[in-house]
Protein backbone atom coordinates (compact mmCIF):
# COMPACT_ATOMS: atom_id res chain seq x y z
CA UNK A 1 0.00 0.00 0.00
CA UNK A 2 1.13 3.40 -0.87
CA UNK A 3 -0.14 6.67 -0.05
CA UNK A 4 -3.59 7.64 -1.41
CA UNK A 5 -3.90 9.47 -4.72
CA UNK A 6 -0.74 7.89 -5.92
CA UNK A 7 -0.86 7.50 -9.85
CA UNK A 8 -0.67 4.31 -11.51
CA UNK A 9 2.46 5.34 -13.10
CA UNK A 10 4.12 5.62 -9.61
CA UNK A 11 2.58 2.89 -8.40
CA UNK A 12 3.98 0.63 -11.15
CA UNK A 13 7.74 1.62 -11.05
CA UNK A 14 7.47 1.36 -7.09
CA UNK A 15 5.65 -2.10 -8.26
CA UNK A 16 8.46 -2.85 -10.48
CA UNK A 17 11.16 -1.77 -7.82
CA UNK A 18 9.52 -4.41 -5.49
CA UNK A 19 9.75 -6.97 -7.70
CA UNK A 20 13.38 -6.71 -8.48
CA UNK A 21 13.84 -6.67 -4.65
CA UNK A 22 11.70 -9.99 -4.61
CA UNK A 23 12.79 -11.67 -7.54
CA UNK A 24 16.91 -11.27 -5.94
CA UNK A 25 16.13 -14.33 -3.23
CA UNK A 26 17.01 -17.78 -5.02
CA UNK A 27 13.96 -19.18 -3.24
CA UNK A 28 11.63 -16.86 -5.50
CA UNK A 29 10.58 -18.31 -8.46
CA UNK A 30 8.49 -16.21 -9.93
CA UNK A 31 5.92 -13.03 -9.58
CA UNK A 32 2.71 -11.71 -10.79
CA UNK A 33 1.54 -8.36 -9.87
CA UNK A 34 -2.26 -7.13 -9.48
CA UNK A 35 -2.64 -2.64 -9.28
CA UNK A 36 -5.83 -2.06 -7.60
CA UNK A 37 -9.22 -3.29 -8.24
CA UNK A 38 -12.39 -2.43 -10.42
CA UNK A 39 -15.07 -0.53 -8.55
CA UNK A 40 -17.28 -3.07 -8.86
CA UNK A 41 -15.13 -5.99 -7.25
CA UNK A 42 -16.15 -7.70 -4.47
CA UNK A 43 -13.05 -6.21 -3.06
CA UNK A 44 -12.52 -3.07 -4.67
CA UNK A 45 -9.23 -1.20 -4.14
CA UNK A 46 -7.77 2.32 -5.69
CA UNK A 47 -4.18 1.87 -7.64
CA UNK A 48 -2.34 2.72 -4.67
CA UNK A 49 -2.66 -0.93 -3.73
CA UNK A 50 -0.71 -3.81 -5.40
CA UNK A 51 -0.78 -7.54 -4.48
CA UNK A 52 2.07 -9.72 -5.56
CA UNK A 53 2.22 -13.41 -5.51
CA UNK A 54 5.36 -15.01 -5.04
CA UNK A 55 6.19 -18.98 -6.47
CA UNK A 56 8.98 -20.12 -3.92
CA UNK A 57 11.04 -23.04 -4.34
CA UNK A 58 12.36 -25.43 -1.62
CA UNK A 59 15.22 -23.08 0.00
CA UNK A 60 15.58 -21.86 3.88
CA UNK A 61 12.95 -22.37 6.21
CA UNK A 62 9.85 -20.34 5.77
CA UNK A 63 9.78 -18.20 8.56
CA UNK A 64 13.72 -17.03 8.02
CA UNK A 65 12.74 -16.54 4.48
CA UNK A 66 10.08 -14.02 5.65
CA UNK A 67 12.19 -12.65 7.81
CA UNK A 68 14.46 -11.87 5.06
CA UNK A 69 12.36 -10.32 2.47
CA UNK A 70 10.44 -8.24 5.33
CA UNK A 71 13.93 -6.45 6.09
CA UNK A 72 14.78 -5.93 2.30
CA UNK A 73 11.70 -4.29 1.81
CA UNK A 74 11.20 -2.03 4.22
CA UNK A 75 13.91 -0.51 2.72
CA UNK A 76 11.17 0.80 0.06
CA UNK A 77 10.36 4.24 1.73
CA UNK A 78 6.70 5.30 1.52
CA UNK A 79 5.18 1.77 1.12
CA UNK A 80 3.29 -0.13 3.80
CA UNK A 81 3.82 -4.21 3.14
CA UNK A 82 1.63 -6.74 4.18
CA UNK A 83 3.12 -10.55 3.94
CA UNK A 84 0.47 -13.33 3.84
CA UNK A 85 -1.25 -15.43 1.43
CA UNK A 86 -4.10 -15.23 -0.85
CA UNK A 87 -6.76 -17.23 0.95
CA UNK A 88 -5.61 -15.66 4.04
CA UNK A 89 -5.97 -12.08 3.10
CA UNK A 90 -9.56 -13.03 1.32
CA UNK A 91 -10.73 -13.99 4.91
CA UNK A 92 -8.71 -11.58 7.16
CA UNK A 93 -10.51 -8.85 4.76
CA UNK A 94 -14.12 -10.86 5.14
CA UNK A 95 -13.37 -10.85 9.42
CA UNK A 96 -12.21 -7.64 10.03
CA UNK A 97 -11.88 -5.48 6.70
CA UNK A 98 -8.15 -5.55 6.62
CA UNK A 99 -5.99 -7.85 5.24
CA UNK A 100 -4.13 -8.92 8.57
CA UNK A 101 -4.08 -11.42 10.98
CA UNK A 102 -4.81 -8.88 13.75
CA UNK A 103 -6.89 -5.72 13.48
CA UNK A 104 -6.99 -3.09 16.18
CA UNK A 105 -9.63 -0.53 15.72
CA UNK A 106 -9.71 2.55 17.75
CA UNK A 107 -12.71 4.43 17.69
CA UNK A 108 -13.52 7.94 18.38
CA UNK A 109 -15.63 10.86 17.06
CA UNK A 110 -12.39 13.40 15.89
CA UNK A 111 -10.24 11.66 12.93
CA UNK A 112 -7.19 14.28 14.10
CA UNK A 113 -7.00 12.89 17.59
CA UNK A 114 -7.63 8.95 16.17
CA UNK A 115 -4.60 9.65 14.31
CA UNK A 116 -2.50 10.65 17.11
CA UNK A 117 -3.79 7.86 19.20
CA UNK A 118 -3.36 5.51 16.42
CA UNK A 119 0.45 6.26 15.61
CA UNK A 120 0.92 5.86 19.61
CA UNK A 121 -0.98 1.90 19.41
CA UNK A 122 0.95 1.24 16.38
CA UNK A 123 4.45 2.14 18.45
CA UNK A 124 3.32 0.10 21.28
CA UNK A 125 2.15 -2.90 18.91
CA UNK A 126 5.24 -3.00 17.12
CA UNK A 127 7.38 -3.30 20.39
CA UNK A 128 5.50 -6.75 21.22
CA UNK A 129 7.69 -10.21 20.48
CA UNK A 130 5.96 -11.76 17.83
CA UNK A 131 4.07 -8.84 15.78
CA UNK A 132 5.13 -8.23 12.05
CA UNK A 133 3.85 -5.64 9.30
CA UNK A 134 2.38 -3.59 11.80
CA UNK A 135 0.63 -0.20 10.43
CA UNK A 136 -2.04 1.78 10.34
CA UNK A 137 -4.47 2.46 7.10
CA UNK A 138 -3.40 4.65 5.10
CA UNK A 139 -5.33 8.30 5.15
CA UNK A 140 -4.35 11.40 4.06
CA UNK A 141 -5.63 14.90 3.64
CA UNK A 142 -6.71 15.64 0.35
CA UNK A 143 -7.75 19.25 -0.79
CA UNK A 144 -11.83 19.85 -1.22
CA UNK A 145 -13.86 22.45 -1.50
CA UNK A 146 -16.66 23.00 0.80
CA UNK A 147 -20.02 24.46 0.44
CA UNK A 148 -21.79 25.82 3.87
CA UNK A 149 -25.34 26.83 3.45
CA UNK A 150 -26.47 29.67 5.67
CA UNK A 151 -29.78 28.06 7.01
CA UNK A 152 -31.05 32.24 7.48
CA UNK A 153 -30.77 33.02 3.53
CA UNK A 154 -31.90 29.46 2.65
CA UNK A 155 -34.97 29.52 5.33
CA UNK A 156 -36.04 33.36 3.92
CA UNK A 157 -35.38 31.46 0.16
CA UNK A 158 -38.89 29.24 1.03
CA UNK A 159 -36.59 26.60 0.80
CA UNK A 160 -34.02 23.48 2.43
CA UNK A 161 -30.73 22.27 2.45
CA UNK A 162 -31.51 19.25 1.27
CA UNK A 163 -33.37 19.98 -1.90
CA UNK A 164 -30.37 22.65 -2.71
CA UNK A 165 -27.83 19.70 -2.59
CA UNK A 166 -29.87 17.45 -4.44
CA UNK A 167 -29.86 20.08 -7.25
CA UNK A 168 -26.71 20.57 -7.10
CA UNK A 169 -25.57 16.39 -6.89
CA UNK A 170 -27.66 17.17 -10.80
CA UNK A 171 -25.47 19.57 -11.88
CA UNK A 172 -21.95 19.22 -10.94
CA UNK A 173 -21.93 15.16 -10.49
CA UNK A 174 -25.18 14.54 -13.36
CA UNK A 175 -28.54 13.15 -13.56
CA UNK A 176 -29.20 10.34 -16.03
CA UNK A 177 -32.30 11.18 -18.65
CA UNK A 178 -32.69 8.50 -20.99
CA UNK A 179 -30.93 5.85 -22.81
CA UNK A 180 -30.16 5.10 -26.04
CA UNK A 181 -29.65 1.68 -27.48
CA UNK A 182 -26.49 1.31 -30.02
CA UNK A 183 -26.65 -2.42 -31.82
CA UNK A 184 -26.90 -4.93 -28.85
CA UNK A 185 -25.39 -2.21 -26.48
CA UNK A 186 -27.35 0.06 -24.34
CA UNK A 187 -25.27 3.59 -22.80
CA UNK A 188 -27.33 6.21 -20.07
CA UNK A 189 -27.44 9.74 -21.42
CA UNK A 190 -26.59 12.04 -18.24
CA UNK A 191 -27.02 15.73 -18.01
CA UNK A 192 -24.69 17.93 -16.08
CA UNK A 193 -22.41 20.99 -16.43
CA UNK A 194 -19.75 21.70 -18.53
CA UNK A 195 -16.26 20.48 -16.94
CA UNK A 196 -15.18 23.91 -16.99
CA UNK A 197 -17.90 25.00 -15.08
CA UNK A 198 -17.47 23.20 -12.31
CA UNK A 199 -13.58 23.70 -12.15
CA UNK A 200 -13.01 27.05 -9.78
CA UNK A 201 -14.86 28.36 -6.74
CA UNK A 202 -15.80 31.32 -8.57
CA UNK A 203 -17.84 28.85 -11.70
CA UNK A 204 -19.18 27.19 -8.96
CA UNK A 205 -20.48 30.17 -6.86
CA UNK A 206 -22.39 31.63 -10.37
CA UNK A 207 -24.21 27.55 -10.39
CA UNK A 208 -27.73 28.60 -10.35
CA UNK A 209 -29.91 26.93 -8.54
CA UNK A 210 -33.91 26.87 -9.11
CA UNK A 211 -35.94 28.08 -5.92
CA UNK A 212 -39.63 28.01 -5.77
CA UNK A 213 -41.26 31.87 -6.09
CA UNK A 214 -37.54 33.38 -6.24
CA UNK A 215 -36.83 31.59 -9.82
CA UNK A 216 -32.78 31.05 -10.19
CA UNK A 217 -31.16 32.03 -7.61
CA UNK A 218 -26.78 31.73 -7.70
CA UNK A 219 -25.49 29.41 -5.42
CA UNK A 220 -23.17 32.06 -3.95
CA UNK A 221 -26.38 33.62 -2.00
CA UNK A 222 -27.49 30.53 -0.29
CA UNK A 223 -24.34 29.58 0.98
CA UNK A 224 -20.39 29.79 1.56
CA UNK A 225 -17.83 28.60 -0.77
CA UNK A 226 -14.16 27.50 0.53
CA UNK A 227 -11.21 25.59 -0.23
CA UNK A 228 -10.55 23.33 2.58
CA UNK A 229 -8.52 20.13 3.23
CA UNK A 230 -10.22 16.87 4.58
CA UNK A 231 -9.60 13.17 4.88
CA UNK A 232 -9.63 10.84 1.78
CA UNK A 233 -11.99 8.31 3.43
CA UNK A 234 -14.15 7.77 6.70
CA UNK A 235 -14.07 4.42 7.55
CA UNK A 236 -17.20 3.72 10.12
CA UNK A 237 -18.81 1.04 12.04
CA UNK A 238 -21.56 0.87 13.65
CA UNK A 239 -22.01 4.38 13.11
CA UNK A 240 -19.05 5.31 14.49
CA UNK A 241 -15.61 6.70 12.74
CA UNK A 242 -12.99 4.13 13.62
CA UNK A 243 -8.66 4.04 12.21
CA UNK A 244 -7.21 0.56 11.97
CA UNK A 245 -3.98 -0.57 13.08
CA UNK A 246 -2.72 -3.52 11.40
CA UNK A 247 -0.17 -6.31 12.67
CA UNK A 248 0.64 -9.84 11.53
CA UNK A 249 2.34 -12.77 13.61
CA UNK A 250 5.61 -14.50 13.22
CA UNK A 251 7.11 -16.74 15.81
CA UNK A 252 4.34 -17.37 18.54
CA UNK A 253 0.70 -17.96 18.31
CA UNK A 254 -1.90 -15.19 17.77
CA UNK A 255 -3.65 -15.77 21.37
CA UNK A 256 -0.44 -14.61 23.44
CA UNK A 257 0.43 -11.69 20.72
CA UNK A 258 -2.77 -10.79 20.94
CA UNK A 259 -2.91 -10.92 25.36
CA UNK A 260 0.67 -8.67 25.58
CA UNK A 261 -0.94 -6.15 22.64
CA UNK A 262 -3.79 -5.31 25.48
CA UNK A 263 -2.00 -5.33 28.23
CA UNK A 264 0.63 -3.29 26.69
CA UNK A 265 -1.99 -0.98 25.51
CA UNK A 266 -4.14 -0.37 28.19
CA UNK A 267 -0.70 0.62 30.66
CA UNK A 268 1.05 2.24 28.06
CA UNK A 269 -1.79 4.72 25.89
CA UNK A 270 -4.48 6.51 27.51
CA UNK A 271 -7.47 7.52 25.47
CA UNK A 272 -9.31 10.04 26.67
CA UNK A 273 -13.40 9.87 27.30
CA UNK A 274 -14.95 8.63 24.48
CA UNK A 275 -12.61 6.91 22.75
CA UNK A 276 -11.91 3.06 22.90
CA UNK A 277 -10.21 0.47 21.39
CA UNK A 278 -11.29 -3.44 19.94
CA UNK A 279 -9.25 -6.47 18.47
CA UNK A 280 -10.45 -8.02 15.75
CA UNK A 281 -9.21 -10.27 13.04
CA UNK A 282 -8.40 -14.20 13.35
CA UNK A 283 -7.93 -14.67 16.72
CA UNK A 284 -11.43 -13.88 17.15
CA UNK A 285 -12.53 -16.84 15.02
CA UNK A 286 -9.73 -18.62 16.26
CA UNK A 287 -11.11 -17.87 20.02
CA UNK A 288 -14.80 -19.30 18.46
CA UNK A 289 -12.98 -22.26 17.23
CA UNK A 290 -11.10 -23.13 20.18
CA UNK A 291 -14.23 -22.87 22.86
CA UNK A 292 -16.58 -25.33 20.32
CA UNK A 293 -13.88 -27.75 20.23
CA UNK A 294 -13.09 -27.69 23.82
CA UNK A 295 -16.79 -27.67 24.46
CA UNK A 296 -17.16 -30.83 22.19
CA UNK A 297 -13.84 -31.96 23.52
CA UNK A 298 -15.54 -32.47 26.37
CA UNK A 299 -19.33 -34.01 24.99
CA UNK A 300 -16.87 -36.58 23.25
CA UNK A 301 -15.25 -37.64 26.74
CA UNK A 302 -18.58 -37.56 28.52
CA UNK A 303 -20.31 -39.52 25.21
CA UNK A 304 -16.95 -41.60 25.14
CA UNK A 305 -17.35 -42.25 29.14
CA UNK A 306 -21.10 -43.38 28.16
CA UNK A 307 -21.06 -45.98 25.57
CA UNK A 308 -18.00 -47.83 27.31
CA UNK A 309 -20.63 -48.38 30.90
CA UNK A 310 -23.03 -49.23 28.76
CA UNK A 311 -20.50 -52.21 26.86
CA UNK A 312 -19.41 -53.34 29.96
CA UNK A 313 -22.04 -52.00 32.44
CA UNK A 314 -19.48 -50.74 35.22
CA UNK A 315 -18.50 -47.53 35.22
CA UNK A 316 -15.16 -49.21 37.54
CA UNK A 317 -14.02 -50.29 33.83
CA UNK A 318 -15.17 -47.91 32.32
CA UNK A 319 -12.54 -45.48 34.10
CA UNK A 320 -10.27 -47.68 33.39
CA UNK A 321 -10.41 -47.80 29.82
CA UNK A 322 -10.32 -44.21 29.75
CA UNK A 323 -7.22 -43.90 31.54
CA UNK A 324 -5.72 -44.03 27.93
CA UNK A 325 -6.65 -40.35 27.42
CA UNK A 326 -4.23 -38.96 29.47
CA UNK A 327 -1.71 -41.18 28.42
CA UNK A 328 -2.02 -40.15 24.71
CA UNK A 329 -2.35 -36.44 25.83
CA UNK A 330 1.03 -36.80 27.00
CA UNK A 331 2.47 -37.84 24.01
CA UNK A 332 0.48 -34.98 22.09
CA UNK A 333 0.75 -32.06 23.88
CA UNK A 334 5.51 -33.33 24.09
CA UNK A 335 4.56 -33.79 20.31
CA UNK A 336 3.66 -30.40 20.20
CA UNK A 337 5.91 -28.33 21.81
CA UNK A 338 9.02 -30.80 20.52
CA UNK A 339 8.24 -29.54 16.77
CA UNK A 340 5.85 -26.13 17.18
CA UNK A 341 4.90 -24.59 20.30
CA UNK A 342 1.88 -22.88 19.11
CA UNK A 343 -1.67 -24.69 19.49
CA UNK A 344 -3.24 -24.65 16.81
CA UNK A 345 -7.04 -25.61 15.41
CA UNK A 346 -5.43 -28.45 14.05
CA UNK A 347 -3.43 -29.11 17.37
CA UNK A 348 -7.14 -29.07 18.57
CA UNK A 349 -8.77 -31.31 16.44
CA UNK A 350 -5.98 -34.16 16.43
CA UNK A 351 -6.35 -34.70 20.25
CA UNK A 352 -9.92 -34.72 19.87
CA UNK A 353 -8.76 -37.95 16.76
CA UNK A 354 -6.17 -39.09 19.21
CA UNK A 355 -8.97 -39.61 22.07
CA UNK A 356 -10.87 -41.94 19.96
CA UNK A 357 -7.65 -44.06 18.92
CA UNK A 358 -6.34 -44.16 22.31
CA UNK A 359 -9.84 -45.62 23.90
CA UNK A 360 -9.58 -48.66 21.55
CA UNK A 361 -6.96 -49.97 22.56
CA UNK A 362 -7.92 -49.72 26.32
CA UNK A 363 -11.30 -51.53 25.19
CA UNK A 364 -9.08 -54.26 23.41
CA UNK A 365 -7.11 -54.49 26.59
CA UNK A 366 -9.42 -54.50 29.07
CA UNK A 367 -12.50 -56.75 27.41
CA UNK A 368 -10.04 -59.56 27.18
CA UNK A 369 -8.99 -59.67 30.49
CA UNK A 370 -12.94 -59.80 30.98
CA UNK A 371 -13.08 -62.38 28.86
CA UNK A 372 -10.02 -64.69 30.19
CA UNK A 373 -11.55 -64.77 33.76
CA UNK A 374 -15.36 -64.54 32.79
CA UNK A 375 -15.69 -67.41 30.23
CA UNK A 376 -12.25 -69.53 30.68
CA UNK A 377 -12.00 -69.03 34.39
CA UNK A 378 -8.43 -67.70 34.58
CA UNK A 379 -7.22 -66.50 37.92
CA UNK A 380 -6.53 -62.76 37.82
CA UNK A 381 -2.94 -62.68 38.13
CA UNK A 382 -2.88 -65.20 35.03
CA UNK A 383 -5.70 -63.14 33.11
CA UNK A 384 -3.84 -60.21 33.32
CA UNK A 385 -0.38 -61.80 32.00
CA UNK A 386 -2.33 -63.89 29.51
CA UNK A 387 -4.04 -60.81 27.75
CA UNK A 388 -1.18 -58.36 28.06
CA UNK A 389 0.72 -60.71 25.84
CA UNK A 390 -1.84 -62.18 23.82
CA UNK A 391 -2.98 -58.12 23.01
CA UNK A 392 0.16 -57.16 22.58
CA UNK A 393 0.43 -57.78 18.39
CA UNK A 394 -2.83 -56.60 17.07
CA UNK A 395 -2.45 -53.42 19.68
CA UNK A 396 0.67 -52.43 17.90
CA UNK A 397 -0.61 -53.34 14.15
CA UNK A 398 -3.25 -50.61 14.66
CA UNK A 399 -1.23 -48.53 16.07
CA UNK A 400 1.33 -48.76 13.95
CA UNK A 401 -0.59 -48.45 10.94
CA UNK A 402 -2.28 -45.27 12.03
CA UNK A 403 1.31 -43.63 12.55
CA UNK A 404 3.16 -44.88 9.67
CA UNK A 405 -0.16 -43.14 7.42
CA UNK A 406 0.95 -39.94 9.43
CA UNK A 407 4.37 -39.92 8.73
CA UNK A 408 4.67 -38.67 5.47
CA UNK A 409 2.05 -35.57 6.81
CA UNK A 410 5.22 -35.10 9.41
CA UNK A 411 7.51 -35.12 7.55
CA UNK A 412 6.13 -32.61 5.01
CA UNK A 413 5.03 -30.34 7.78
CA UNK A 414 6.69 -26.95 6.28
CA UNK A 415 5.16 -27.96 2.76
CA UNK A 416 2.64 -25.17 1.35
CA UNK A 417 -0.74 -26.83 2.24
CA UNK A 418 -0.27 -28.80 5.16
CA UNK A 419 -0.80 -25.87 7.58
CA UNK A 420 -3.74 -27.76 8.90
CA UNK A 421 -3.05 -31.46 8.35
CA UNK A 422 0.59 -31.13 9.76
CA UNK A 423 -0.37 -30.12 13.32
CA UNK A 424 -3.17 -32.72 13.48
CA UNK A 425 -0.90 -35.50 12.35
CA UNK A 426 2.08 -34.54 14.85
CA UNK A 427 -0.36 -34.47 18.03
CA UNK A 428 -2.02 -37.87 16.97
CA UNK A 429 1.52 -39.55 15.87
CA UNK A 430 3.27 -38.31 19.27
CA UNK A 431 -0.28 -39.21 21.24
CA UNK A 432 -0.12 -42.71 19.87
CA UNK A 433 3.61 -43.68 20.78
CA UNK A 434 2.51 -42.45 24.31
CA UNK A 435 -0.39 -44.04 24.91
CA UNK A 436 0.56 -47.33 23.18
CA UNK A 437 3.60 -47.89 25.45
CA UNK A 438 1.86 -46.69 28.14
CA UNK A 439 -1.40 -48.58 27.61
CA UNK A 440 0.61 -51.72 27.80
CA UNK A 441 2.12 -51.41 31.11
CA UNK A 442 0.09 -48.87 32.97
CA UNK A 443 -3.25 -50.51 32.30
CA UNK A 444 -2.86 -53.79 33.38
CA UNK A 445 -1.08 -52.64 36.18
CA UNK A 446 -4.37 -50.56 37.05
CA UNK A 447 -6.67 -53.65 36.12
CA UNK A 448 -5.36 -55.91 38.65
CA UNK A 449 -4.81 -53.47 41.64
CA UNK A 450 -8.51 -52.25 40.99
CA UNK A 451 -10.00 -55.68 40.66
CA UNK A 452 -7.90 -57.18 43.64
CA UNK A 453 -9.45 -54.51 45.63
CA UNK A 454 -12.93 -54.90 44.53
CA UNK A 455 -12.45 -58.66 45.27
CA UNK A 456 -11.27 -57.89 48.58
CA UNK A 457 -14.13 -55.93 49.43
CA UNK A 458 -16.79 -58.53 48.07
CA UNK A 459 -19.14 -59.19 50.78
CA UNK A 460 -19.22 -62.60 52.12
CA UNK A 461 -21.47 -65.47 51.80
CA UNK A 462 -23.65 -66.68 55.05
CA UNK A 463 -20.86 -69.99 54.90
CA UNK A 464 -18.13 -67.19 55.80
CA UNK A 465 -16.65 -67.64 51.80
CA UNK A 466 -16.30 -64.95 48.76
CA UNK A 467 -18.58 -65.48 46.23
CA UNK A 468 -16.37 -66.85 43.06
CA UNK A 469 -14.35 -64.43 40.78
CA UNK A 470 -16.30 -65.43 37.88
CA UNK A 471 -20.20 -63.72 39.83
Amino acid sequence: MTLPGTSLAEADAIGRRLETILLEFPEVVSTARRTGRAELDEHAQDVNSTEMEVRLRPGRERAALLDAMRARLATVPGVTITIGQPISHRIDHMLSGTRAAIAVKLFGDDLFTLRMYAEQIRRVMADVPGAVDVSIEQQIDIPQIVVDFDLDRVARAGTHRGELAEEMEEALVGKKVTQVVERQRTFDVVVRYDGADRDSIEELARTPLAVPGHGLLPLSMLATIRKDVGPNTITRENAQRKMVIMANVAGRDLGSVVADMEKRVTREVKLPEGYYVSYGGQFESQERASRTLMLLGGGVIVAIFLVLHLAFASARRALLVMVNLPLALIGGVVAVFATDPVLTIGSLVGFITLFGIATRNGIMLVSHFDHLRTVEGAPLDEAVRRGSLERLSPILMTALCAGLALVPLVLAGNEPGNELQAPMAVVILGGLLSSTALNLLVVPVLYGWVEARALSYRPRSASGTAPPASA
